[in-house]
């Protein structure tokens, strides 16, 4: 009991002197005091605010986009797909289809040409093509990022899907790609009888005030065409009809070939034809299911209707070919293979696989109409048949787009999507770049025509380009 007693005490005395300070805590306060309780009491969301931002910045740089590694790859790999689809493809596949003589030019013609768009690309081209351009946004960009000012390797570049970025530089790289092929795709028209010169010089007029109009309009936010819902995956209006009208316009100032209709001008080599159709067909899955800029189920539709549209534009050529003419041709179906490939681009990653084969059938009669048919009728010395093949196969393919992106149809399907709407609008995109690539090219032939010189003397077209411009031979048998 005594310790209990003591114990108590103990406590007692310890909570006294609590006691007492707690009396003089509630005792009231001067009016100095009450003033500064106050401040601090409004002071303190203040300084709660400043730490929360100071906390949510990091938060906010820690939210912005990353590229992903996968997609990053995907592109770099897209890239250089397309890279083959031009060297050697391109130039292999044209190559192949004139005569000996001729051989080396072509084939330097297009790597020049490639080197040649290339830098022009760096310096303004993805510029204008993708800037802002004001007031001229509905046609063209800006020169904001000439010599891809302020890009570095930490810039990012948007891609389909909220939030998902890749590296603009990879972007920068894959679009280059599509402006050198589009160029180089001219040549065909011209081959045998353009000088190595004045090809340069139309290119770089050409490719800036043709093609990147055109992309603007097409693939960039606030062009004409983007804004109005014109369909283009992968460039069936930017490279393909573009590119054709102005190989057709190039043909037509540029003049036959010397015995054209009169003297045989069999391809030289079919084999190395087939060789670059089949760098093409390889090279294709970059230029469509790299488009989709994602490694996604999207690059796996375009990936699947680029085998099946092409397929069945190669057997469907081939078999009107062989009903015409009593035999098919290896050229007939290297021809429909490209058909198809151009066909699909515009819808690659926008329809159904089995929407991809009956675009890719249709586009294998009419471009064999095209090379055929339209070509006799109208007259024309489209060396390698660049319109007939890329020109209208390019104008089906975005025609094609416009019904069987139906998800009635397996499409995707597009908002407020209506098929008549849809395909109007496909129209009026094909024929804004028929006009627009057409005057510009003309202008532009003409041009270089009455400054340089468009056409090889006739010595040297006899003689052939390869010893005419370039002093070399393909061959040295």
């Amino acid at each position: 009991m005594k310790k209990l007693l003591t114990s108590l005490g103990l406590v007692c005395a310890l909570l006294a002197p609590g006691m007492s300070f707690a009396e003089d805590a509630t005792a009231p306060m001067d009016a100095t005091a009450v003033v500064e309780t106050m401040a601090v009491d409004e002071a303190a969301p203040v300084a709660v605010e400043e730490v929360v931002a100071t906390e949510a910045a990091p938060a906010a740089e820690a939210a912005a986009p990353v590229p992903d590694k996968g997609d990053t790859t995907w592109m770099m790999v897209s890239t250089l797909l397309v890279i083959l689809m031009i060297v050697p493809g391109v130039a292999l596949f044209y190559g192949g289809l004139v005569r000996a003589k001729n051989m080396l030019s072509v084939l330097t013609q297009v790597m020049a040409i490639f080197c040649l768009i290339s830098v022009l690309w760096a310096v303004y081209g993805y510029s204008l093509a993708f800037g802002d351009g004001g007031g001229m946004n509905w046609a063209i960009g800006d020169l904001s990022k000439m010599f891809l000012l302020g890009i570095t390797a930490d810039s990012t570049a948007a891609t389909f899907t909220d939030g998902v970025v890749i590296p603009e530089l990879i972007f920068v790289a894959f679009q280059l790609t599509f402006a050198a092929i589009t160029v180089a795709l001219i040549v065909g028209g011209l081959a045998e009888r353009v000088k190595f010169s004045a090809l340069m010089v139309f290119g770089a007029l050409w490719f800036t005030f043709s093609y990147l109009p055109i992309t603007h309009m097409v693939w960039a936010t606030g062009g004409y065409l983007f804004e109005a819902g014109d369909l283009d995956f992968a460039g069936g209006t930017v490279v393909h009809i573009n590119a054709g009208i102005a190989a057709l316009v190039g043909a037509i100032v540029l003049g036959k070939r010397i015995g054209y209709g009169r003297d045989a001008m069999p391809p030289h080599s079919l084999p190395m034809t087939m060789i670059g159709a089949s760098l093409l067909w390889v090279g294709w899955f970059g230029f469509n299911a790299g488009s989709n800029l994602e490694a996604t189920g999207g690059a796996a539709l375009a990936f699947i209707n680029t085998i099946l549209a092409t397929a069945a534009a190669g057997m469907s050529w081939m078999l009107a070919e062989w009903m015409l003419r009593g035999k098919p041709s290896m050229l007939g179906v290297a021809s429909g293979v490209v058909t198809g490939l151009v066909a699909v681009t515009p819808a690659a990653g926008l329809v159904g696989p089995m929407g991809a084969i009956v675009l890719g059938g249709v586009a294998g009669v009419v471009c064999l109409w095209g090379v055929s048919g339209l070509k006799k009728a109208l007259g024309y010395d489209d060396s390698l048949d660049v319109f007939g093949i890329h020109g209208i196969g390019g104008i089906v393919g975005a025609i094609g787009t416009g019904i069987f992106v139906s998800p009635a149809l397996g499409g995707v399907g597009v908002d407020d999507y209506s098929m008549a709407g849809q395909v109007m609008t496909q129209a009026t995109g094909v024929l804004i770049t028929i006009v627009w690539s057409g005057v510009v090219s003309f202008v532009a032939f003409k041009l270089v025509d009455m400054t340089m010189g468009l056409r090889v003397s006739e010595e040297q077209e006899r003689e052939g380009l390869d010893t005419a411009s370039h002093g070399e031979r393909a061959y040295n048998l």
